[in-house]
């Protein structure tokens, strides 16, 4: 049997249990079997999104600044290739095949209950074969500018890229994922192979499967198609980023029922385990003073100022930047404010709910738990760790050893009321009080 690196991770919380194996290409690759089920889900990522717009490799003296959205373009135009299309490939294997672009990574995955070999091979194939020509990028640029026009009409997408624009001064994840329609007519197809090989480095990238797989015959068939990749020692930059948010309150329009609202806290950014757990304690602390069983809640609710839409929205966060908010629809979003800020202050100075801390806390565990009876869950918890650059399972374990100690003072010295943001979106018409 052929030498590996590789190591064998256990959940010291339920004894469920990967494989990590350093592949010698450079990839990291993470496989869960799981022989009781009869599908499995395959990722295969590169930490490679729309904040990724300046960098340079080992040797370079100068960074290389690219177009906003060419990280979402060029996800795009991989599944294309001079031949067959991979969605045409996996038809004939029966799997369902998909793709994202996030502000921090793209990811090529696929679903199956049978042929997961061939489906593997057609993934490794197509991710590591770009084939870009201008006239197939001219095309493409058509295709997303309407994409992108079609998301500013979207009430949400409004919301959240108006608060990113307030919160964040020069970070370029105040810019759209797809970019903007003009910054795209700046992509051509010498410019995606620029960026296809400075990204797609097996040594920058990971394999994770979850599922009724086969460890040694993925590994066989990894042996067999990924292709050496030397190590670019690939460094990227960000623009300085001050603490204070850019503007504290943006007012758009769209044909919306009820005005729509997210009140949004700038965080200092972190990496790693620090970010999780930051991450953690932001959520518990805000879910324990507004979840749906608070007063203020209930008061609110009864006071017609929210509908039960309202809550907590999960942190958001990434390099160079990190946010927690509250959103939901209100007539009156800045008295909404207005209490949420009283509830904050009042406790910062007198504490919280110990009990419902602790009861959002293993509610929260619970749901962990359960959800690694899922193929996809797993899959996709096994990439997310890898591109937080932290162990599998360091969530759940991170989770159970979290304080209500440490949520208040993380709220006390974290969440600050005076850097916020408030987007609203209503209706052309409506009066926002």
């Amino acid at each position: 049997m052929k030498q590996r690196n590789q190591e064998i991770i256990t959940s010291p919380r339920d004894g469920q249990s990967c494989l990590h194996v350093k592949h010698e290409t450079g990839l990291d690759i993470y496989i869960m079997e799981m022989p009781d089920f009869h599908s499995a889900f395959a990722l295969f990522g590169t930490k490679y999104g729309s904040v990724n717009t300046m960098f340079r490799l080992d040797g370079e003296k100068d960074f290389a600044q690219v177009p906003e959205g060419i990280a979402h373009f060029l996800e795009h135009k991989l599944f294309e290739n001079e031949d067959t299309g991979a969605f045409e490939q996996y038809a004939e294997t029966g799997a369902i095949a998909n793709a994202y672009t996030s502000f921090d990574r793209t990811a090529y995955l696929f679903m199956c209950s049978e042929n997961f070999n061939p489906s593997l091979e057609i993934l490794l194939n197509f991710v590591q074969h770009p084939y870009f020509t201008q006239e197939t990028v001219d095309k493409e640029q058509g295709i997303i500018a309407q994409e992108i026009r079609m998301n500013e009409d979207e009430p949400g997408w409004k919301l959240f890229f108006n608060s990113l624009k307030c919160m964040y001064h020069k970070h370029p994840v105040r810019i759209g994922i797809a970019g903007t329609v003009e910054s795209i007519q700046k992509i051509d197809a010498d410019l995606l192979y620029r960026c296809y090989h400075t990204f797609y480095n097996l040594h920058n990238m990971t394999l994770s499967v979850a599922g009724n797989v086969s460890a040694e015959e993925i590994l066989e068939i990894c042996d067999r198609l990924l292709l050496p990749a030397e190590d670019h020692k690939l460094e990227e930059v960000y623009p300085e980023e001050p603490y204070e948010v850019y503007q504290h309150e943006v007012i758009d329009t769209a044909p919306v029922g009820v005005p729509m609202f997210s009140l949004d806290f700038k965080l200092k950014p972190r990496n790693g385990e620090e970010l999780l757990r930051a991450e953690l304690l932001a959520e518990l602390a805000l879910d324990s003073l507004f979840s749906a069983s608070t007063e203020i809640y209930q008061q609110m609710l009864e006071e017609n100022l929210i509908n039960f839409g309202f809550g907590v929205d999960s942190p958001f966060s990434g390099n160079g930047y990190f946010s927690a908010g509250i959103g939901g629809e209100s007539r009156n979003p800045r008295e909404v404010r207005k209490r949420i800020f009283a509830v904050i202050q009042n406790a910062k100075e007198n504490g919280f709910d110990k009990e419902a801390f602790e009861r959002l806390r293993k509610a929260k565990y619970g749901s962990m738990i359960r959800s690694m009876n899922s193929v996809e869950s797993n899959a996709s918890m096994m990439l997310d760790c890898y591109m937080s650059g932290i162990k599998p399972f360091t969530p759940v374990s991170v989770l159970a050893e979290i304080t209500y100690e440490e949520a208040l003072q993380f709220l006390r010295d974290e969440i600050d009321i005076d850097n916020t943001v408030l987007s609203i979106v209503h209706a052309p018409g409506d009066e926002i009080l």
